[in-house]
């Protein structure tokens, strides 16, 4: 059975070409990806990350609200019993806030420019299916 991944975009950003991208990265890496598509409530993103069961929630996150965004859906899926699934953030990040990122709770960053074999090698890592994720890995170019 392949890995569930759930790829979102949380508050107003409407931009989701990366998002697109990014999920199909992923399906094609083999993982069953959901992807909820633009301006999405925090809570929404937890509740349909309960309801398809999926191993990480993905956010693409262009705003500059990277880091209230990702400590808030952190929270809501403690908040739903959910703090299993692993939150990974991407976009617009300076690589100032990754370990701020971490700090609050995020399992991997994937700033701008990331190459996309980096991120399906994390979120294997995440799943169980590779090597461990760093740091280091979260903000190499």
């Amino acid at each position: 059975m392949a890995v569930r991944v759930l790829v979102a975009k949380p508050g107003l950003d409407g931009h989701d070409r990366g998002a697109k991208i990014v999920a199909r990265t992923l399906r094609d890496a083999g993982f069953e990806v959901i992807y909820t598509g633009i301006r999405q409530r925090i809570e929404d993103i937890a509740s349909i990350a309960v309801q398809e069961d999926v191993a990480v929630v993905g956010l693409s996150i262009l705003s500059g609200a990277h880091l209230a965004l990702t400590a808030r859906t952190v929270e809501a899926l403690r908040a739903a019993d959910a703090a299993d699934i692993a939150v990974v953030v991407g976009g617009t990040i300076p690589h100032a806030d990754v370990p701020k990122l971490l700090s609050a709770g995020a399992a991997a960053v994937f700033p701008t420019g990331t190459p996309l074999d980096n991120l399906v090698r994390d979120i294997r890592a995440l799943t169980g299916t590779s090597d461990p994720v760093t740091e280091e890995s979260c903000a190499s170019e």
